[in-house]
């Protein structure tokens, strides 16, 4: 089966590519012309250097492919210029699906997030179905997904096999840039995280997530959204588990919300003048003050979602990290 990967350069969409070779497909990679494909080196796959916004050229690329991976988005917590962020995650999805429904595949599979869906946010797990609105939204990334999220159900009633992916957080190998959540892991590891906020989040090995979205493509139920996750920790318990992992003490200081959250305000302040990214950025804060926990029963019992101890994804991070020179 021949397969169409968008954001096959980054954390998620190359561990994908590696389950879809690993699995005997062949794969063709959407990259952005000058972007690194680091993450692909070695990999029989063909590179079609290009954007979301060229719906003629997408549509060529997809001419033979059976499955569309739609995983690339402009992920980012500080955002200097909230309309390109828009850009990529709104239009571009647009764009990308109308190209894969014009070409006529036959699934696809979209990566939203779980910052799309509801959340009690008092530990109680979010769900598929947990009620939420836009206003819900902290910070322009959420906000463009809720909205790409939007946009991508109305090509189920276009007659586009869509299926929605939520994933959480995944943690391993190949995270490049790195992630947020992998920038708190290399903090650790170099000893600059002190001291913790009270929040929360669902782990789940990147493995994990990049065969949720093969499995959905396999099994999953058009129109249905899948949330791909595992396990629901706090800041605390990370670290505790970091710790274990590596013999470096954990922070043991929590620090109060409300001081932070008005650090980064200033933080944001002086980013908007200086043009650099906040030591302490506010949607980071924001989103913190819930715990983001949530249910993935649903792509476990109908998908067969693999549910690999998070022990063992934060120890292959670990050993990426330091293995490609993050952390001493």
């Amino acid at each position: 089966m021949h397969c169409f990967v968008t954001g096959a350069t980054g954390f998620i969409g190359a561990s994908i590519v590696r389950e879809l070779l690993r699995d005997g497909h062949a794969v063709t990679a959407l990259v952005r012309p000058g972007s690194s494909v680091a993450n692909l080196e070695g990999l029989a796959v063909s590179i079609v250097r290009g954007d979301l916004h060229n719906q003629h050229q997408l549509a060529r690329a997809m001419a033979d492919c059976e499955r569309v991976f739609h995983v690339a988005a402009d992920y980012r917590l500080w955002c200097p210029d909230p309309p390109a962020m828009y850009h990529a995650n709104v239009d571009g999805t647009r764009t990308l699906l109308q190209a894969a429904l014009d070409a006529g595949v036959n699934r696809v599979v979209y990566t939203s997030s779980v910052g799309t869906l509801g959340n009690p946010g008092d530990g109680r797990p979010g769900t598929e179905t947990t009620p939420v609105s836009l206003s819900d939204m902290v910070g322009h990334y959420k906000k463009s997904k809720f909205l790409a999220e939007q946009e991508a159900e109305k090509f189920i009633d276009k007659g586009l096999g869509l299926i929605i992916v939520n994933p959480s957080t995944p943690v391993g190998p190949l995270d490049i840039k790195p992630t947020p959540t992998g920038k708190i892991i290399v903090d650790f590891l170099n000893r600059r995280m002190p001291a913790y906020l009270d929040t929360g989040l669902n782990l789940i090995a990147v493995e994990d997530c990049a065969r949720g979205h093969i499995l959905a493509a396999d099994k999953g139920t058009i129109g249905e959204k899948y949330i791909l996750g595992n396990r629901n920790l706090t800041l605390q318990e990370i670290f505790s588990i970091l710790e274990d992992l590596t013999g470096l003490p954990a922070p043991k200081v929590r620090l109060p919300y409300t001081p932070i959250l008005l650090a980064a305000y200033l933080n944001e302040g002086l980013s908007r003048l200086t043009g650099k990214e906040p030591l302490i950025p506010l949607a980071g804060v924001q989103m913190a003050r819930k715990f983001m926990f949530f249910d993935a029963t649903k792509a476990v019992l109908e998908l067969g979602l693999p549910q690999t101890p998070v022990e063992q994804a934060l120890k292959r991070s670990i050993t990426w990290f330091r293995a490609n020179g993050y952390a001493s």
